[in-house]
């Protein structure tokens, strides 16, 4: 999808009225929240298509107090594709070409100052830009050495992300970078459908006439932002509060500090919002439902959002907290215990988190001692065996495609590595400038502008990583079932998911079993949809092994008409034993060859045990042209070099 950089001008038709808008109040207050301290650093809104958060974050533009020259506050929408250059500023080329000054040309984040800056699909931008975004939303102000410039201006603004969540996540780490999140949903209530839709119909019949409607209440909700802004520095943070904010961070075992110096002026901000003169437990309420619930996300498979209960339990445990004074001279342990190694001594043991480490098991140690289901048995595979962390996968050589955090890539938008004389991806303004230095005197130059010739324009080289699609072919036959290798199979694909999500790869899961290959997830980014479908696999059947390359390889097409840049790699997770039809075997190498014609890397997961192999998988991988290894060896230590061979 194409998008255009632009800074939203007052026209002849208002906007949607702020006041008019139906539902979604946490999103309105969290919005309000961030207008009257943009010090709390922007909301994350997640939600489905369709849910109006557009219309809402350009609703609020209009009730922002004016610049500080006076001008109104303005919407300014960065789009996916924008350049870190543009973004932040960059060098004045048309003053240094004339003048041969050097002078900065500020960016999009100097243009949102005093107003909006609004991200739609914040999770598919490049992660370097989100965090320079965060950066300036915290501080307030934009810092930019570069190209021989440096420079630092204001950069004030209400940052609005928002996101899809069916498109991909965004990383725990960025997460935590934004100060509030709300979930957005549809309402499934008939009478507020009715209005929402009855309201739309006014405003597109009679913008003028409906926007005239509600301008009494956004102008009172404008000036009540406005005063609450010039009360905020006299709003009082009482101890009491401080120790109950503190206490709830801590129940919600939250990383660093971030979570709580956001409450404090979420909380502070709420309070000056409703007109009090100090913060108090309703307003600590308030910004926890706010603040806490995307920093419980550690990981790409934790559950989004906030249980309703624990944050009622944590309150009133924060009750019980903010109500003690601090012990200002704690007596010892009158009776310690004498014996290090006895109950309650000894070194303290972490605590798991869940996800086993690559020493706590291996895929191989998942299927002993199982029960063998007949070759017929169709029954769900249960939850994933082991997972492990894994190293860095990289598909050989140098690509093109959508930015990612995996393999080398040549980007617009990564690090300029040389220059070239080949003009298409940027200017690189120093070779350009030396290589028109050498000629000024054969040219005449005495004073003023360079003189340029075609022949001194040179191109910028940029290197950057890339996403890349990860087809799984996973043979979900009963030969697989009766050795339960499904369990330590989908353990792995696991470890990779989360790999992916992290690395902004997209992932495809086709299985095998029965008479015919199924396309159980669709290439996607979103983790969340990938783990609940491979945990509702079903096993059983035969091993149709040739309608599963031929799956995959349809799905590697597709993808390509939609996004010719973004190379595949094919995971084929099998014992080889291909059966059903007539000589099954020899056609699923064909089907392996016909997928390897189309310039995938690929690898085979050998998945057979026992005393008898017949080494039928590393047949498969000779003729899907990768290479082909254990399941034993799907380790964190092995698992790095499976798809990194697989050239």
């Amino acid at each position: 999808m194409a998008h255009q950089e632009s800074v939203a001008e007052p026209d002849a038709n208002p906007g949607f009225p702020f006041g008019a808008i139906v539902g979604q109040d946490q999103l309105r207050l969290a919005l309000i929240l961030c207008a009257v301290h943009p010090g709390i650093g922007g909301v994350l809104v997640r939600g489905e298509k369709g849910t109006a958060k557009s219309t809402v974050v350009r609703a609020l533009a209009a009730l922002l107090p004016p610049t500080s020259s006076g001008a109104a506050a303005r919407l300014v929408e960065l789009p996916v594709g924008a350049t870190e250059d543009r973004v932040v500023g960059s060098l004045d080329l048309e003053k240094v070409l004339r003048d041969g000054e050097r002078a900065f040309q500020p960016g999009l984040l100097a243009a949102a100052h005093d107003g909006v800056l609004y991200v739609d699909e914040v999770n598919l931008l490049h992660d370097h830009l989100v965090d320079v975004l965060l950066d300036a939303a915290a501080m307030g102000r934009v810092h930019v050495e570069r190209d021989g410039v440096s420079h630092s201006h204001a950069a004030r603004f209400v940052l609005v992300g928002t996101m899809n969540p069916e498109e991909g996540e965004l990383r725990p780490q960025l997460l935590d970078r934004f100060g509030l999140a709300v979930d957005v949903a549809a309402s499934r209530d008939v009478e507020t459908r009715m209005q929402v839709v009855r309201r739309r119909l006014d405003f597109e019949a009679d913008p003028v006439g409906f926007a005239a409607r509600y301008a009494d209440a956004d102008s009172a909700t404008a000036a009540r932002i406005e005063e609450a802004r010039a009360a905020l520095p006299g709003i009082a943070l009482p101890n009491r509060e401080l120790r109950r904010i503190a206490a709830l961070c801590a129940s919600f075992d939250v990383d660093g500090m971030r979570a709580d110096l956001v409450l404090a002026r979420t909380a502070t901000a709420h309070a000056a919002w409703r007109g009090a003169a100090e913060v108090a437990e309703e307003d600590v309420r308030v910004a926890a439902e706010l603040t806490l619930p995307h920093r419980r996300r550690r990981d790409p498979f934790d559950e989004p959002g906030l249980d309703p209960q624990q944050l009622e339990d944590a309150m009133r445990d924060a009750a019980e907290q903010a109500g003690q004074e601090p012990d200002p001279d704690p007596e010892p342990d009158p009776d310690p215990d004498p014996d290090p190694d006895g109950p309650g001594g000894g070194t303290p043991q972490p605590e798991s988190d869940g996800h086993p480490s690559a020493s706590s098991s291996s895929p191989e140690d998942v299927s002993e001692g199982s029960v063998p289901q007949g070759p017929g048995r169709d029954r769900e595979i249960g939850a994933p065996g082991a997972q492990f962390r894994t190293r860095l996968l990289t598909v050989p050589g140098v690509g093109e495609g959508a930015p990612g955090r995996r393999s080398r890539s040549r980007s617009p938008r990564g690090r300029t590595v040389r220059a070239t004389t080949e003009y298409g991806r940027g200017l690189h303004l120093v070779g350009t400038l030396f290589a028109a230095a050498e000629h000024q005197a054969d040219r005449g130059r005495t004073s003023g502008r360079m003189l340029l010739a075609p022949g001194d324009i040179r191109g910028a080289i940029k290197e950057g990583r890339e996403g890349n699609l990860i087809v799984f072919v996973v043979d979900a036959s009963g030969s697989m079932a009766a050795r339960d290798r499904l369990s330590a199979v989908t353990g792995a694909v696991v470890s990779l998911l989360r790999d992916a999500y992290q690395r902004r790869d997209k992932v495809a899961v086709v299985t095998v079993r029965g008479a015919s290959a199924e396309l159980v997830l669709p290439p996607t980014s979103s983790v969340d949809v990938a783990v609940r479908r491979l945990r509702s696999l079903r096993t059983g059947g035969k091993s149709p092994l040739a309608q599963g390359f031929l799956k995959a390889r349809e799905v590697v097409l597709r993808e390509r008409v939609r996004d010719p840049q973004r190379r595949a790699m094919v995971v084929a997770l099998t014992d080889g034993r291909a059966t059903g039809g007539i000589d099954p075997v020899h056609r699923a190498k064909v089907a392996a060859g016909l997928l390897a014609d189309t310039s995938v890397a690929g690898v085979v997961v050998d998945c057979e045990s026992g005393m008898v192999r017949l080494g039928l998988a590393a047949e498969l991988a000779v003729a899907l042209r990768g290479p082909c290894v254990r399941l034993s060896e799907l380790s964190a230590e092995k698992v790095a070099g499976v798809v990194r061979a697989a050239a």
